[in-house]
């Protein structure tokens, strides 16, 4: 129910952007940001980064009337973010409401794609069906805040609390052979250092990317999922020697530094 922050957010430099009808808005203020969000999303201009909302979970109730509210604009969206899933069953009612709101758009049935949030335990156990649970859903996020309290921990920069979490996570949505999974963001908006040990962190464990909650993060997090210059020369010089070994009929090497390559290593190179 903050419009002005929507067009500040798409120009923020994000690769994209969320608008929240959950847990940013009050209980008495749904209907006001359902209305506020479908007009902030009309004025965005057509370029610019990828644009999800989140609507409400769906045993709430609310969602229905989210969707509902944001058919008028679902050109413009990209992604629904479904909260709180805990069960394959939850993504098959969202795709069930994307059905009717993109024929009444006058769209393509399947052409705006799910995002499962898994910040429950019964989500994370769920992960590899939930992940597979319909063709529109094209990644998962992870969501540590709501587990953490689930669980009654304290989340970290560091991550050891939610290491097989956010593991399984990232395992479903290979399996179900999905986009790496987005990380959840870093709670403490005025600790740069936590927030890029969470990210490295997230990285090495397989993530493709995190959320972050205010602009100033975004360097920070685009930073640690960048490839370093030491990463780049590795690749580079893997694939070059492998590639010189192939024209020569060899498929497996060991390179002067005493690394092994075959074609798993190539082709991560």
């Amino acid at each position: 129910d903050r419009p002005d922050r929507v067009p500040k957010a798409a120009a923020a430099g994000a690769d994209a952007i969320a608008v929240d009808l959950e847990d940013a808005v009050a209980a008495g203020r749904k209907d006001a940001a359902r209305q506020a969000t479908a007009d902030a999303l009309a004025a965005l201009p057509t370029s610019g980064p990828t644009v999800a909302v989140r609507v409400n979970a769906v045993d709430t109730g609310l969602a229905e009337a989210d969707v509902e509210a944001l058919t008028r604009v679902l050109s413009r969206i990209e992604l629904l973010i479904v909260p709180m899933c805990s069960h394959p069953a939850t993504v098959g009612a969202v795709a069930a409401l994307l059905d009717t709101a993109e024929d009444h758009a006058g769209l393509p049935r399947g052409r705006t794609g799910l995002v499962p949030l898994l910040e429950t335990a019964a989500g994370v156990a769920d992960a590899r069906a939930i992940a597979a649970a319909h063709a529109r859903v094209r990644t998962l996020a992870f969501g540590p805040a709501d587990l953490s309290r689930e669980l009654g921990i304290t989340p970290t920069a560091g991550g050891e609390e939610l290491f097989v979490a956010r593991s399984q996570v990232v395992l479903a949505a290979a399996a179900a052979g999905r986009a790496k999974p987005v990380d959840g963001p870093h709670l403490d908006l005025d600790d740069a250092d936590g927030l890029a040990e969470s990210a490295a962190t997230a990285r090495r464990l397989g993530f493709g990317g995190k959320q972050v909650l205010h602009p100033r993060q975004l360097p920070v997090v685009a930073a640690a999922f960048a490839p370093g210059a030491t990463e780049l020369e590795w690749a580079r010089r893997v694939d070059a020697a492998f590639r010189d070994a192939e024209a020569a009929g060899v498929s497996s090497i060991r390179l002067d530094d005493g690394t092994f390559v075959d074609y798993p290593v190539a082709h991560r190179a």
